[in-house]
């Protein structure tokens, strides 16, 4: 298989220095790479921007922003067989950028946010025989948010975890499908997660 995975962070940036983003380590979707190359498959990794080095044999794609992360998948993923989505975009941005550095002003100031772009959603929208899996990251309500998150993007599956494992080198997660079925239970280091989630895919999702 060629399989397209998205990792890490994206930026969104208020001013040339200061910017919106989160927690993400990126550590789960470089294991995902690692594992993919391992069991002999081809990956195409686009990538925010983490402090790891990414597994030799990949094809790279370095982005920065949730519209760049876009555009790198949507040109990568019609190559693919499908997509393993493990980045943590950043969703929402600044509707104005300031150019140059904000200055104090010694009052309180509002900044108008709007939503990014859906990366996910986009990629489930044009799918033409690609299997797409989705992770969801949820701290109340998980099952009930994950599955609406894999029904609005179009997803085969989507892998729930919680947020303890931001910037953690584990994981606990569940494999759900569209009918909420708790298809597979994996736990442990995101090495160990990352194999038997592909092994899983190529199981169950790998079109003949």
């Amino acid at each position: 298989m060629k399989i397209l995975i998205t990792a890490g962070p994206t930026r969104e940036y208020l001013d040339d220095v200061r910017y919106l983003s989160n927690a993400s380590s990126g550590r789960m979707g470089y294991a995902l790479a690692q594992a993919s190359l391992d069991a002999g498959h081809q990956v195409v990794l686009v990538t925010g921007p983490v402090d790891l080095k990414p597994p030799t044999g990949c094809d790279v794609r370095h982005v920065i922003t949730t519209e760049q992360m876009r555009d790198a998948s949507i040109e990568a993923f019609p190559e693919c067989d499908g997509v393993i989505a493990a980045a943590a975009v950043c969703d929402y941005k600044p509707r104005v950028r300031t150019p140059g550095k904000m200055t104090k002003i010694g009052e309180p100031i509002s900044i108008e946010l709007i939503e990014t772009d859906d990366v996910l959603a986009q990629l489930g929208g044009s799918r033409e025989g690609h299997w797409v899996v989705g992770f969801a990251l949820e701290a109340e309500n998980a099952r009930e948010n994950a599955l609406q998150k894999l029904r609005a993007k179009n997803c085969d599956i989507v892998v729930l975890n919680n947020p303890t494992a931001i910037g953690s080198d584990n994981n606990d997660v569940q494999i759900l499908d569209d009918s909420g079925e708790t298809l597979s239970h994996l736990t442990g280091s995101k090495t160990g997660i990352a194999q038997d989630l592909i092994a899983w895919i190529a199981e169950h999702l790998q079109r003949s």
